[in-house]
């Protein structure tokens, strides 16, 4: 098996970059609140930052998008010039995590094959996108990517290592490591520590990997023979306009060798799907301007919803009144996505608008509204995840929150992508 995951020629800013200030949180976050991103911009100051070199999402839409992405380009091409960072070449990164809220967050950084992955619908490939991938979402990537000398990740990929052979062991070699950097986050994201993994190592890393891949126990455990060996976490749109822009590449230069292409990799952070520090709680959902007698009605019909206890069941509110409805005509492996597929299938024949709610208690004052009516979602375990994206595919969007926004990953790692 080709892994899809291998050691980098990883940057890391040198010692005498002040860190707090050029670590800043995944550009996915925050995106209703320019506040977030205004003290960011103040904590920065003058000072060289991964602020600089990305865009948050919150400024997509903005007039001036184009000149952004410009100065972008501009200030990855002068950081590379002032030699702000130190190259570690064929190499992974250890990382350790401390979040919010205490608890620890171990992982590896590498970089993923892109040949290996695949985000359609259905894809067998070794890397798979867990949520459906909004397609319209990657062009305006892919204008930041087009041009751009380095790529900085916010990708975060699963592993399903449930006896801990791959990132745990690392723990206690950290003595025996090289550390590369150790700080507070900023805008009270926790503290980080990275630790370089030399040959031996990342040897031996790939190896656990391949092991989890192996295919006479992958049969065994998940009944198919089609290897799933990296599950998205975080970044899914990160990772596939990178695939897109890879891919665009190929197409628009036939003649060209792409096999050594920096392009065919995506600098990544792999995690164990069973670490304490991964929470999978459930979106829920509010349906507005609708005729709510009439939804429930079909519903009830088309899922088959009585009262008899069955596997998949939500609970839904109308009018202040909450009930409980059983699924007995189960068309996905979770209760969301046969929830989901229904409303989708209801919304594009009747009137109704559907949003996403974090909170329950928003969900039911939301559903106190004329014309609504809120459903509430059990949590996905986390031993879904896997066994569903194999028998289903990508999962509904939204369907499940992994931690808070301040624990999602910050910018610190670089890998050059244009080829010399």
């Amino acid at each position: 098996m080709n892994n899809a995951f291998k050691p980098a020629d990883i940057l890391v800013p040198k010692k005498s970059i002040d860190m707090n200030k050029w670590t800043v949180i995944a550009c996915d976050q925050y995106t209703s609140e320019p506040e977030y991103w205004s003290q960011t911009n103040k904590i920065v100051g003058q000072n060289y930052s991964s602020l600089n070199l990305i865009l948050p999402e919150i400024f997509l839409e903005d007039e001036n998008v184009k000149e952004k992405i410009e100065n972008i380009h501009k200030n990855m091409d002068k950081y590379l010039n002032d030699n702000i960072f130190d190259e570690y070449k064929n190499s992974m990164i250890y990382v350790e995590r401390i979040q919010s809220n205490g608890i620890l967050r171990a992982g590896i950084v590498g970089m993923i094959d892109l040949e290996e992955y695949d985000f359609a619908q259905g894809s067998n490939s070794q890397v798979r996108a867990t949520e459906a991938t909004v397609i319209e979402r990657i062009p305006p990537r892919i204008k930041i990517r087009d041009g751009a000398s380095l790529e900085l990740p916010h990708i975060m990929i699963l592993i399903d290592d449930e006896n801990n052979t791959v990132i745990e062991p690392l723990s206690s070699l950290k003595t025996e490591m090289k550390e590369l950097y150790n700080f507070e986050l900023m805008q009270e994201g926790g503290k980080i520590s990275g630790y370089l993994l030399d040959e031996t190592q990342c040897t031996e890393i790939i190896s656990s990997l391949n092991m989890l891949g192996n295919p006479e126990k992958f049969k065994k455990k998940y009944a198919c023979s089609e290897i799933l060996l990296y599950a998205m976490g975080d970044g899914n749109h990160s990772l596939a306009t990178a695939k897109e822009f890879y891919e665009q590449l190929k197409r628009n230069n036939p003649e060209k060798d792409f096999s050594n292409h920096p392009a065919r990799y995506a600098l990544a952070e792999i995690v164990n799907l069973h670490s304490p520090a991964l929470k999978f709680e459930a979106i829920h959902r509010i349906i507005t301007d609708t005729d709510t007698d009439i939804l429930i009605e079909t519903m009830n019909r088309e899922l088959k919803i009585t009262s008899e206890p069955s596997e998949q069941c939500f609970k839904y509110i109308v009018n202040g009144k909450e009930s409980t409805a059983y699924i007995h005509n189960q068309i996905s492996n979770l209760t969301v996505g046969s929830l989901q597929k229904f409303l989708d299938n209801y919304l594009k024949e009747n009137k109704g608008k559907i949003d996403y709610i974090h909170g329950i208690e928003t969900v039911k004052k939301l559903a106190e509204q004329k014309n609504s009516i809120g459903f509430i979602l059990p949590d996905m375990s986390k031993n879904q995840l896997f066994p569903t994206v194999i028998k289903d595919g990508a999962l509904p969007r939204k369907t499940f929150s992994m931690g808070h926004a301040q624990d999602k990953r910050y910018y610190i790692e670089c890998r050059k992508i244009k080829d010399n």
